[in-house]
């Protein structure tokens, strides 16, 4: 699927790739032209900073609003950078406009929530600005399709998507687990749309923004949003996932770009035998399924039920045991077989029921 996509015309970094940074919230003018000026000595060329803040409860702050417009528009005025914020109302556009923001991002609470993405939408008509929208805060990439066909059909022509990671009960080692096959399939699926990455929201701790960046390059991503703030520490809002100036100049100054486009006769042979193996996986795997609708046939002869939780459960712990000492992920081997033993349980009921 292909969206009508004009190019974003963002300026990259010098010597990296199209970097917005700034702090979470614009807290007030001083701390947003101080951070603004530190990050221009970093080479940062567009300034990004919360406006109208969604808290998830009341009391928080929620941003200053079109009082602090005024103060992205002094930085773009005072550095030459470009600005950019969130919006999620129609009065939202109308401000920033008025105020000549360059870049508008579309949250995450927002995007998963279609009215409001066709209100938004509506308000844009006309516009000719660059607009990127974060995935919606559960993992439904139907859902952040959509978001972006909406605004497309409204006429928004330089769009991207941004990686922000998705909400989940079980919050172990991330704020907001990464789920990194939802934006490769995004990709797969929109060939022609840009896609950042925002480190900040995933990881939700400063210590997590380098190796997120790094992963997100590794996996082809076009750019990054990351949160900085100069007084990290003392930030209203979000401060364990915001860095330096400083310290984001010189995690930049590490991550690795790599090239898509280079094919050598060495990686051409080596995806021969995945290929390969692929067709030996597909065959062993039908392989498989006609033994699963044997014993769908025998269950059926004896009147048995399909679902044999015992038998389930041994194939998980076995297989998970063995995935570890072969170097797999439990996590991978445990997904792998719940799908086939989904896909066999369905063969075996389809036996079961027949005529």
């Amino acid at each position: 699927m292909e969206l009508e996509l004009q190019p974003l015309n963002l300026p990259s970094d010098d010597k990296r790739l199209i970097i917005i940074a700034g702090p979470c919230s614009a807290e007030t003018e001083e701390q947003v032209l101080t951070t603004a000026n530190q990050l221009k000595k970093a080479g940062c060329k567009i300034f990004r900073a919360g406006v109208w803040k969604p808290r998830t409860k009341p009391g928080g702050f929620e941003g200053h609003g079109e009082k602090a417009l005024p103060w992205l528009r002094e930085v773009k005025e005072t550095t030459g950078m470009l600005i950019a914020t969130e919006v999620a109302t129609p009065e939202h556009v109308e401000l920033a406009l008025k105020y000549g923001i360059d870049v508008l991002w579309v949250g995450a609470r927002t995007s998963a929530n279609p009215f409001a993405m066709q209100t938004l939408a509506d308000s844009l008509k006309g516009v000719d600005i660059p607009v990127l929208v974060k995935n919606p805060v559960n993992p439904d990439i139907e859902l952040w399709i959509g978001a972006l066909e909406r605004l497309n059909q409204a006429g928004i022509k330089r769009m991207a998507a941004i990686h922000r990671g998705f909400s989940s009960y079980d919050k172990k080692i991330y704020r907001n687990l990464p789920m990194w096959q939802i934006p490769i399939e995004l990709r797969r699926r929109v060939r022609n749309l840009p896609i950042f990455c925002d480190p900040s929201h995933i990881g939700g701790s400063r210590e997590l923004i380098a190796p997120l960046c790094q992963q997100a390059m590794d996996l082809g991503f076009n750019g990054l949003i990351v949160e900085s703030h100069h007084e990290p520490d003392k930030a209203w809002s979000d401060a364990k996932q915001q860095v330096t100036p400083e310290v984001l100049d010189y995690i930049l100054s590490l991550v690795v770009l790599r090239n898509e486009t280079i094919s050598t006769e060495d990686i051409a042979a080596l995806r021969k035998q995945i290929d390969e193996l692929d067709d030996q996986l597909m065959e062993l795997l039908a392989k498989r399924m006609r033994v699963c609708r044997e014993i769908g046939q025998y269950k059926k002869e004896h009147n048995m039920t399909v679902l044999q939780t015992s038998r389930y459960d041994e194939i998980l712990d076995k297989r998970g045991a063995q995935g570890t000492q072969c170097g797999i992920s439990p996590s991978f081997v445990k997904t792998v077989f719940e799908a086939v033993h989904e896909e066999s349980v369905r063969q075996q009921i389809e036996i079961v029921n027949e005529k």
